[in-house]
């Protein structure tokens, strides 16, 4: 029997329009959050897996893998044309027999005079040299410590003695990073049936994190 104020041929009533529009709108911003997070992730994939496994070795200097530090130093007196005609340091020269001599690596980080001794610094990834030489007679000291592969790979992680390009990919790793947090999260907040789990979740990571930090700065 129908029931009271039915028909038998009344069809099915249709959502109204501004459901349809609020449902397609949450559909578009799930696709949408989908997309995002899939291919950022994929993009900076490589990227993620780098800071990832560095950030372990960081926290674990002695791990060297086989790839330990090693460490030389020099001495002599420089050769005829390392001082002008007016008595100044010619660091140019000074360098190129550095480099020429010892295969010094590097980009100068530092060179001048301080006290009656010249200097020269250079660096790179995983790799100091320092030169100090006697402005009377020539005399100089060179040290050169060269990191293990391990030791490299964590001073790119730092971007010390990085250029422009590698702090720039730190950057935009960094945005990587956050967007792929981010939609991750969007992604369980448009899924009805993980929400209230991820959230919790959520925040069970975020107290344990903020606690861990208290700790470490108490």
């Amino acid at each position: 029997m129908d029931s009271p104020g039915t028909s038998a041929d009344s069809e099915p009533t249709e959502p109204g329009p501004e459901r349809r529009t609020r449902g397609g709108i949450w559909k578009n911003g799930l696709n949408w959050t989908r997309i995002l997070h899939v291919y950022t992730s994929m993009l900076a994939l490589l990227v993620v897996l780098f800071f990832g496994a560095t950030g372990v070795t960081l926290n674990h200097p002695e791990w060297t893998f086989g790839f330990d530090p090693t460490s030389a130093s020099y001495s002599g007196t420089l050769p005829a044309g390392w001082l002008a005609d007016d008595g100044s340091v010619e660091f140019l020269t000074v360098s190129e027999y550095l480099r020429d001599t010892y295969g010094v690596d590097g980009e100068v980080a530092d060179f001048g005079t301080d006290l009656g001794d010249g200097y020269i610094s250079y660096r790179e990834p995983g790799y100091t040299a320092d030169a100090f030489f006697d402005l009377e007679t020539g005399d100089y000291r060179l040290a050169i410590e060269q990191q293990g592969w391990i030791g490299v790979l964590n001073e790119l992680h730092k971007g010390r003695d990085t250029g422009s390009s590698w702090s720039w990919l730190i950057d935009v790793s960094g945005l990587f990073l956050v967007v792929i947090a981010t939609t991750g999260l969007g992604l369980q907040l448009f899924l009805a049936k993980r929400r209230r789990a991820a959230l919790l979740w959520a925040l069970a990571g975020s107290l344990a994190t903020i606690a861990l930090i208290a700790i470490a700065v108490a």
